[in-house]
């Protein structure tokens, strides 16, 4: 496995829920120069309390993980080819010919329908569903911003599904335009 990979695979899973130590972007008590900790490249002693709780939470594992590596690699082939700078329908309908060259099972435009107290109140739609099991939502902005993984949140509890995955175009390097969002 290759740097590049690791720091995706890294960055992607980070945000699992898990306990996690250090990364790519630290954390808030990372060792930086303001906590009095040593400088220790963001890593530091896992508490055993929280060592334990990694170990129950170790069986269940990263929710749909090889789905979800697979569906990163689809959108970082289709950035490779396109950059950043297209809109969102460009983006929308490449990455779904990509997901169709990879054998990838998908919806496109799938309506999902809010309910309040079992009665319809709103409908929308998401950008993709993939195989079934993950929501993928694309964007082409210049900054991802909260109520863009509040959008992705509504669209998995309207769903039923547990696992979203938001993915910038608009980015100089994808794979840290990717967000992983779970129920």
């Amino acid at each position: 496995m290759n740097e590049l990979e690791l720091k995706l695979r890294q960055s992607l899973f980070a945000g699992d829920g898990g306990p996690h130590v250090g990364g790519p972007h630290g954390g808030p008590h990372d060792g930086g120069p303001h906590d009095g900790g040593s400088r220790d490249h963001g890593q530091r002693e896992v508490p055993t309390s929280m060592r334990a709780s990694a170990r129950r939470l170790a069986p269940t594992g990263i929710l749909h993980k090889e789905l979800s590596y697979a569906i990163v690699g689809a959108a970082i082939e289709v950035h490779r080819h396109l950059g950043p700078g297209q809109l969102e329908a460009t983006y929308e309908r490449a990455f779904a010919k990509e997901l169709g060259y990879r054998g990838i099972a998908y919806r496109r435009q799938v309506p999902l329908t809010t309910r309040f107290k079992g009665d319809a109140v709103g409908e929308f739609y998401a950008d993709l569903i993939v195989d079934d099991k993950v929501i993928v939502e694309l964007k082409s902005v210049v900054a991802v911003h909260h109520v863009h993984k509040l959008q992705v949140l509504s669209y998995l509890r309207a769903s039923g599904l547990r696992l979203g995955l938001l993915i910038n175009f608009n980015s100089p390097v994808l794979w840290r335009a990717i967000d992983r969002i779970a129920l």
